[in-house]
């Protein structure tokens, strides 16, 4: 008999931006995919047209492109970039669009005795779980409606009454989720609420569109948040009532702050989008994602998507929530920018740099030059501010080494002021040649490396901290340096 061909899903709603944590679901996804030679399919689950925002779903298919993830199956961008496409033998992959399917499985179960008509109003609801609240019980339908006469129900029905659909769950035993990251789950029937399938609109909800979805279009494997696992009995009901065989289920560990609350808008960006525009390149992100609760090894952190793919094990996830480490995600960054060609990395920075400098080699010096201490490219900003100033504020710091004078400070940098004028140029592009140079030359004068490159460094950057003199003289160039060492030398003389 032949192995059954894998197939996941992506199923995000157009509600707004993509979630950081949805996003590393959709990773494993695709490893496992691409890992088995199976399908990666998008489906838009937008049942609940109250949260729909416009426009979302082009959105969120530009992210997934800007990061590399493309469904081989499902919904997906026209030619036009702005369009939308469905692509596959088992559309409409839009939910919404599959409504009188939904609607033709609810009947099945009602058919089935395995779903009741429920008439409770807004108001009885809430007054229902008021009293529960008080009287500290669990919160849940009480299964009021549950016992109707399903005659009566349905001319209740038939008169156009306002209800909804909702399971008839087991009230007794238990029922066993066998989770591909957890093992074996037991849950009591008896504490499991009569889940609503179809609402009001006739729309039906996640919990049974979902399902018949995911059996519909084959899936094998569905991969979900772990928020999702209390809700597992009541998709596995589902997939037994109607004789069909129940999919893996994998129930991924929440993404944490660092206080191991659940990550959330208010201690930080938690969208895609936020984390793309600010810097963060695709593979960054792809790499960190695919590590905050997984690892194959603890003596590697760079992976390449192909040996995520080849390394990739969804039963070695972890159970327990992963820590969002944003330091780690900035030390990943900054490995990746400064793993990019070149071109493509000057090309990324220069919109950080000033537009109204029309130097193009000299962005580019400075954008090497900081290479190395970017965590995302609109750090270069900050950084870089002091190279592109008319003058320095030699007030903010001290020109001289620790207990020299003015006199001894000034005699270091005229000096040296003479010494790069005669390195020729050619040497000047060499941060190496450049600190050779000078440090031969302050051996032979038997000053110390302290007392001469303290007032040069300064003089170049008028910071306590900055980059070495040398790498400094290289990105400012001969004429440049100079006059910053004239500037520095004036303001110690006035």
């Amino acid at each position: 008999m032949a192995q059954k061909r894998i197939r996941l899903r992506a199923a995000p709603s157009p509600t707004g931006y993509m979630h950081i944590g949805n996003l590393r679901t959709y990773i494993y996804d695709l490893l496992l995919a691409k890992q088995t030679g199976g399908d990666f399919i998008l489906r838009i689950e937008d049942t609940d047209q109250s949260r729909f925002v416009e426009g979302a779903t082009v959105n969120l298919c530009k992210t997934l492109k800007r990061l590399g993830i493309v469904p081989n199956e499902g919904v997906w961008l026209a030619e036009d970039g702005e369009t939308l496409m469905q692509r596959g033998e088992f559309g409409p992959y839009i939910q919404s669009e599959r409504k009188a399917k939904h609607q033709k499985y609810a009947q099945k179960l009602l058919d089935m005795d395995k779903a009741y008509y429920c008439f409770c109003t807004e108001d009885r609801l809430a007054e229902m779980r008021k009293l529960q609240e008080a009287t500290h019980q669990p919160t849940g339908y009480d299964g009021h409606c549950r016992k109707l006469d399903i005659g009566e129900a349905k001319k209740r029905v038939e008169a156009g009454e306002s209800h909804v659909v909702r399971l008839k769950l087991p009230k007794e035993g238990s029922v066993v989720i066998d989770d591909a990251i957890r093992g074996k789950v037991n849950f009591d029937w008896k504490l499991i609420d009569d889940q609503v399938i179809v609402k009001q609109d006739g729309m039906a909800t996640y919990h049974l569109a979902s399902m018949v979805d995911d059996h519909d279009m084959e899936i094998t494997h569905v991969l979900r948040g772990e928020e999702w696992l209390s809700s597992a009995p009541k998709h596995i009901f589902i997939y037994q009532a109607f004789g069909w065989e129940v999919p893996i289920f994998a129930h991924l560990p929440l993404l944490l702050n660092p206080d191991r609350t659940k990550l959330s808008k208010r201690q930080g960006d938690v969208s895609v989008e936020s984390y793309l525009d600010k810097g963060y390149l695709p593979q960054t992100l792809i790499n960190f994602l695919a590590l905050c609760g997984w690892n194959p090894s603890d003596k590697q952190e760079i992976y390449s998507i192909e040996e995520l793919t080849r390394l990739f094990n969804l039963s070695k996830v972890n159970k327990s929530g992963a820590i969002f480490n944003l330091e780690k995600l900035n030390w990943l960054n900054n490995h990746y920018l400064r793993e990019m060609d070149v071109n493509d990395y000057l090309k990324l920075v220069d919109m950080h740099l000033p537009r109204d400098e029309k130097d193009v080699d000299f962005k580019g010096r400075i954008a090497l030059m900081f290479r190395d201490r970017l965590n995302v490219p609109s750090d270069i900003t900050e950084l870089s501010s002091f190279m592109f100033k008319s003058t320095l504020d030699y007030a903010a710091t001290t020109l001289t080494w620790k207990d020299h004078s003015v006199e001894e400070a000034v005699e270091r940098m005229e000096t040296v002021r003479q010494w790069i004028e005669q390195i020729d140029d050619s040497k000047l592009k060499e941060v190496k040649s450049v600190e050779e140079d000078i440090k031969s030359k302050i051996v032979d004068k038997g000053w110390g490396n302290g007392d001469t490159l303290w007032p040069l460094r300064v003089a170049l950057s008028g910071q306590d901290k900055s980059p070495s003199p040398f790498e400094l003289i290289v990105a400012y160039g001969k004429e440049r340096t100079l006059a910053r060492i004239d500037e520095a030398v004036a303001y110690l003389l006035k």
